[in-house]
Order: structure tokens, then C-alpha cells, then sequence
């Protein structure tokens, strides 16, 4: 959107973890730079960004910095003023709220323009009536995920450690992608050579198991994700990608179960499959 009306947009690499490369986001910074924009935490891998050391810098050079902490929001502490940023984006349905609602955090002195105009609903910046019930249901979900979010994220965190060592000690030419270290609490995601992410997908579907993979499909091609192509992996390896989240309902017990269908789905396309090994 930026682009189309004009505004000349940088985007950042990343490391083979998935983490902004400081050193260029720093080199990038024009005399006529505007905006910074990282996403707190990946969707797809996890990453969770040095966002920190990332408003700092936008600090020492005058920039305003935005973040989309729609994935991190209620699953990890995220304080807008440990974090130094500007504006902050949301969304209810990532933690347990109900769908259509999200909140815009905006720093006092942050300007902004109206994008849409009528009349003059949230302070002038959003014209339109207010989804009532919606926000309540946010305000709600918010007390609740902060409530349960310390014992939440190290439960979901043990599960996810869980899941990769079984699954990793049972699968050759695997591993896991992103950072093991800075990940959101319940996020995984595999690569496997020699076999296809959406068969692994069908056949653990088939087992009442709900992941997806790296690969979004279109009407024409299957393209692989632009996620997973920024750490570094070939196209191949990234259509032998699945990526699993974990919520408040899973248990040790579904994860051994997932463990195990996993690896049986691996060993069995890869026994048929014309990839090669």
C-alpha cells in the first residue's frame, strides 16, 4: 500500500534464524526515513525480533517504529515501553478473543492521519460505529491471557521441546526452523527433505491433526513461503515444511500422539517417494 502511493519501502534480510540483521536495518536508515516496521514475533516460524535494540536505534535517529504484535500479544510480556515502540498492532483472536476486533496502541505524540472519514469515531481516527461487544470481549481476553501467560508460555514451551526432540531423534534430514532459543511458546516449525509438506498435511488430517505447511497454494502454482525461502532454504526444502501451534486445550498426551504420526508419515513417503535420497 505504502509503494502504490509512492513511499519508497526497504525490506530487511534476516539471519538464518529469522532475526533482522541490525547492521543493515541500520545501514538502511535514510536522512528521509519515516518508518520502521518489524513484526514482533514471526507466524510462521516463531522468531521473536530484538525489538529493544531495534527502538533504540529508531529513538537515537527520530524514526517513528511500529510493531504487529498480533502473534506475540498475550502469549509473551510485551510492554510498549520496555520495547520502545510507537504504534503497536493486535488482534483478539490470537489470544482467545473473539474475531473482528483489534486494538492500535499509538504513543501520546505519535501523529496519524484518518483513513477513513465520517463521522469522527475513535478520536477521529476511525469513523465508523464501534464494535462494542467486540472490544469488551478483547478487553476481557487481554485480563485473562495476562493473568495465565508466564505458567501458560513455559507449559507450551515444554510441549514444543517435547515435540522436537521425539520427533527429531526418530526423522533424519530434519530440523527445526527459526530460533530455539527466541520462539513464541508454542510454535514449530519442521523441515523434512525427501518428502512433500501437504502430504504430510493430508495424512496426519487424516488423523484429526491440523498443522500447515510452508507452501501457500494458489489457483496456477504452488509457491513456496517467502518465510522460510528469507532464512536461506531452497524451494524443495521449503515444500517440506509443517508448521504446528499449540494452545491452552493441548496436552503431553497429543503431543506424543502427533510425535508419532509425524514420523510414521515421514517413513512412509519417503518409501514412495521420487524426491530421492
Amino acid at each position: 500500500k505504502l509503494e502504490k502511493d509512492g513511499f519508497e519501502v526497504t525490506y530487511l534480510p534476516v539471519t538464518r534464524d529469522g532475526f533482522v540483521d541490525l547492521a543493515a536495518l541500520e545501514s538502511a536508515i535514510r536522512k528521509d526515513t519515516i518508518l520502521i516496521s518489524i513484526m514482533h514475533a514471526n507466524n510462521e516460524i516463531g522468531t521473536i525480533q530484538p525489538l529493544e535494540e531495534i527502538g533504540r536505534l529508531a529513538a537515537e535517529k527520530d524514526i517513528y517504529f511500529h510493531t504487529d504484535a498480533v502473534q506475540s500479544v498475550g502469549k509473551i510480556p510485551t510492554d510498549v515501553n520496555a520495547l520502545g515502540v510507537d504504534l503497536l498492532s493486535l488482534s483478539a483472536h490470537k489470544l482467545y478473543g473473539p474475531k473482528g476486533v483489534g486494538a492500535l496502541y499509538i504513543r501520546r505524540g505519535t501523529r496519524l492521519s484518518s483513513i477513513i472519514q465520517g463521522g469522527g469515531h475513535e478520536r477521529g481516527l476511525r469513523s465508523g460505529t464501534e464494535n462494542v461487544s467486540g472490544v469488551v470481549g478483547l478487553a476481557r481476553a487481554a485480563d485473562l491471557a495476562r493473568d495465565t501467560m508466564i505458567q501458560e508460555a513455559e507449559r507450551l514451551a515444554g510441549l514444543c521441546d517435547r515435540l522436537a526432540k521425539r520427533v527429531l531423534a526418530n526423522v533424519k534430514d530434519a530440523w527445526i526452523n527459526g530460533s530455539m532459543t527466541k520462539r513464541l511458546p508454542g510454535n514449530l516449525n519442521f523441515s523434512f527433505r525427501y518428502v512433500e509438506g501437504e502430504s504430510l498435511l493430508l495424512f496426519l488430517d487424516s488423523k484429526g491433526i491440523g498443522v500447515s505447511t510452508g507452501s501457500a497454494c494458489s489457483s496456477k502454482k504452488l509457491e513456496p513461503s517467502h518465510v522460510l525461502l528469507s532464512l536461506g532454504l531452497k524451494p524443495e526444502e521449503c515444500h517440506g515444511s509443517l508448521r504446528l501451534s499449540m494452545g491452552r486445550s493441548n496436552t503431553q498426551e497429543e503431543v506424543d500422539f502427533v510425535a508419532e504420526c509425524i514420523v510414521e508419515a515421514v517413513e512412509r513417503f519417503r518409501s514412495i517417494s521420487a524426491l530421492g535420497r
